[in-house]
């Protein structure tokens, strides 16, 4: 199976499309339609699962750049924090596991957006919160459209759209502690049949740890650039279509390392490096091209089709061994032992360039119609993605003057050197239709994939002749869902689901035995007036679970990209959410809002792996970095011409490898409570300016344990800014 697709001939087929007659449609609705999981094919009260949007108008409460920060106010998603800014977030969802975000289904605009879903799932690239429009969540039964990952949920994060106005736009700037600052600006308008919008987001900071003895930037600098150009049928046109072409470009540099402390620096200064990380630098861009087209064929029936190349490449030059040793093996030790007494001797250090190619491309169509009380939709994704790893290691002295002086230089390819690639065909259905007051929604989605490895080894560089190793494994899955929603009341409803939950196998899975899981919920959802609350119970029965070894979970290189299969698992919780706003129609009102997430998940047979945080495991054991609790709180007071809030998250204990009863102190990350502060001051109907606290009571807490070390998280960190619109 091959797609071998070209976006220049669907481009063209569908900007031909623009003038083909047929009949009119006096129902138009938009492209944006293609790219969004809630709408008027899904609204959000009445969806069949646990489902929560993040507004224009929630994003602009705290100005949050950090993806990680954002979606603290979602029952049922755990984030694991690691730099501190949300560069490469690791999230989860109903006990999927957080590494990478590589468990759950990321899109941007209704696209996959991990760099190669397929083939390498662990996303080290993820879109730029900070200039998204809104953000859609979505976990259960009815996330069967959004694969092909279908057990935890769907992220969706919807890029800036074009605005309706003839022009309408926005300046933010922004400056804070650390060196941070950010610029986002965007202008765009809609005429009679072509509207258009392009933006600019670019953010940076020094950052909050110092490197031992030399200083240096510990920071980030990002930008992304963004337009879109949209072209709609002329009026009177026989079929209402719309065409809209979006262009993405972003790159980033980041002198971000996996060189965590021992505990004993931890707790003298937690916020350190090591001399031995002083190289450590993150170099990434991404090309984006997205072809996206709506056609009403009559008043109950239309069909969106989105064609998408997404190219990325990324560098993370990083130490590896110190003094002959891996970071987790005892060179994080040694670089410790060597910051505080050089004894005038110096220092091995290898730098490793993880040097990646990753490419994603394909096509996407869905067909909505409308028959009587079922509302039909027929999906269809022809998609092809690959990583390839193209590595070297250069090799260092460290003087204990903390000079660097150059030893052996790496030959490219001379490291890691293999390509993973994977074809996918994933096809669905889905009817959706009321009885009487119950809303029923089945669904059954197929996915066959393929995919291959071909690995040329250390010594092969140029790639000449055949590969040493040619992996290749084909497997299907046939996916059933079924939901339902009871309307008690106009107020009330009752909300339950089963699912079959499923992720492909990696490339590096030697059994290639795909990840499965049986997924059910039950629930209720009730909004009257300004108040509103939500509570699912969820329960995932696995027949079994992947444990994917990357450098992120301190994998060992020779264990780097093995996949472990760990059988059976239970994970069970509950999920809650509920929001109100007192005196609301007060001169000045009281916005309350409250997340809940009780979280049970536990190994159900006993094996070994050498994926560093499950290692030799019992039936009983807990699964590692995921908490018990975890809650989120909000409260608020505004005016008509002013804003304070304030966000506090609780996140209790959490163990860093399997196990069970109390957690030893070396495998423990200790619960904390985060508070952040917001105040906005609006300057008549289109300025404000704002102020932000990060981590208000400045605690001081751990957030990861990779390679046995710990990172810090980010401490207190003050922002100001001034907004425009117009």
């Amino acid at each position: 199976m091959k797609t071998n697709l070209s976006l220049s001939l669907v481009a063209s087929a569908l900007i031909g499309a623009l003038s083909h007659p047929a009949i009119a449609s006096e129902d138009k609705t938009s492209v944006t339609e293609t790219m969004t999981i809630f709408g008027s094919h899904n609204p959000l009260n009445l969806a069949p699962g646990s489902a929560h949007l993040i507004s224009q108008e929630d994003l602009d409460t705290f100005k949050f750049t950090d993806i990680m920060r954002t979606l603290s106010t979602v029952p049922g998603v755990y984030v694991q924090e690691e730099d501190g800014y949300g560069l490469r977030p690791n999230i989860g969802m109903r006990g999927t596991g957080q590494n990478r975000s590589e468990k759950v289904t990321v899109m941007e605009d209704g696209v996959l957006a991990a760099p190669a879903p397929y083939a390498s799932p662990a996303a080290y690239y993820f879109p730029t919160a900070g200039r998204m429009e809104s953000i859609e969540v979505l976990k259960g039964s009815s996330t069967i459209k959004y694969g092909p990952r279908t057990t935890g949920g769907v992220v969706n994060l919807l890029s800036r759209q074009i605005p309706d106005a003839d022009m309408a736009g926005m300046v933010d700037l922004s400056l804070g502690q650390d060196g941070f600052g950010k610029v986002h600006a965007y202008g765009g308008g809609q005429g009679d049949r072509v509207g258009a919008v392009a933006e600019v987001y670019h953010y940076q900071a020094d950052g909050f740890r110092d490197i031992n003895h030399v200083g240096g930037n510990t920071g980030f600098d990002k930008t992304d650039a963004l337009a879109k150009v949209r072209f709609t049928s002329e009026q009177g046109a026989q079929f209402h279509q719309e065409l809209e072409v979006k262009l993405k470009y972003s790159e980033e540099t980041s002198n971000e390392t996996y060189m965590g402390l021992t505990e004993e620096d931890f707790s003298s200064n937690p916020y350190s490096r090591y001399s031995a990380s002083q190289k450590d630098q993150m170099d990434t861009d991404h090309k984006q091209v997205q072809l996206s087209h709506r056609i009403e064929l009559t008043p109950e029936i239309s069909l969106g089709t989105v064609a998408y190349y997404n190219a990325f490449h990324r560098n993370w030059y990083k130490a590896s061994k110190v003094d002959g040793k891996s970071l987790g093996d005892g060179g994080i030790e040694a670089a410790a032992a060597f910051d505080a007494n050089p004894n005038g001797e110096s220092l091995s250090v290898d730098v490793k360039a993880n040097n990646r190619d990753y490419l994603s491309q394909g096509i996407q169509t869905e067909l909505n119609a409308v028959f009587g009380e079922h509302e039909l939709a027929f999906g269809l994704r022809l998609h092809e993605d690959e990583m390839d790893r193209f590595q070297w290691v250069d090799k260092y002295q460290l003087s204990s003057n903390y000079d660097w002086s150059l030893i052996e230089a790496g030959v490219p390819g001379t490291d890691s050197n293999r390509i993973d690639s994977a074809n996918a065909v994933a096809v669905y259905v889905q009817d959706q239709f009321t009885v009487g007051d119950f809303n029923i929604l089945a669904g059954l989605r197929y996915e066959d994939i393929e995919t291959r490895r071909l690995d040329w080894g250390k010594n092969n560089p140029a790639r000449i002749g055949a590969p040493d190793k040619n992996i290749e494994n084909s497997f299907d899955a046939l996916l059933p869902a079924l939901a339902a929603t009871w309307q008690i009341t106009d107020d009330l409803l009752m909300l339950a689901g089963v699912q079959k939950g499923f992720a492909p196998p990696a490339p590096g899975n030697a059994s290639g035995d795909i990840e499965e899981s049986w997924n059910y919920e039950f629930g209720s959802r009730y909004n009257a007036g300004e108040l509103s609350v939500e509570a699912v119970a969820f329960y995932s029965d696995y027949s079994n679970m992947h444990g994917n070894c990357t450098a992120a979970q301190g994998c060992d290189e020779e264990d780097l990209d093995n996949q472990y299969n760990a059988g059976e698992v239970d994970v069970k919780g509950l999920e809650l959410s509920t929001a109100y706003t007192f005196n609301a129609d007060g001169t000045v009102m009281f916005p309350v809002k409250l997340s809940y997430t009780y979280t049970d998940a536990k190994f159900a047979n006993d094996f070994s792996s050498d994926f560093e945080v499950w290692g030799d495991v019992k039936k009983g054991y807990e699964l590692p970095y995921l908490p018990e609790n975890q809650l989120y709180l909000s409260v608020g007071a505004q005016a008509e011409a002013w804003q304070v809030n304030l966000a506090t998250r609780y996140t209790d204990d959490i163990r860093t490898k399997a196990g069970t009863g109390s957690i030893p102190q070396e495998e423990l990350i200790e619960a904390k409570t985060v508070v952040d502060l917001s105040a906005r001051y609006f300057i008549g109907q289109n300025q404000e300016i704002y102020f932000l606290a990060e981590n208000l009571l400045d605690e001081t807490y751990m957030t990861t344990r990779v390679h046995g070390s710990i990172f810090a998280g980010k401490p207190r960190s003050f922002a100001a800014g001034y907004t425009v619109r117009f």
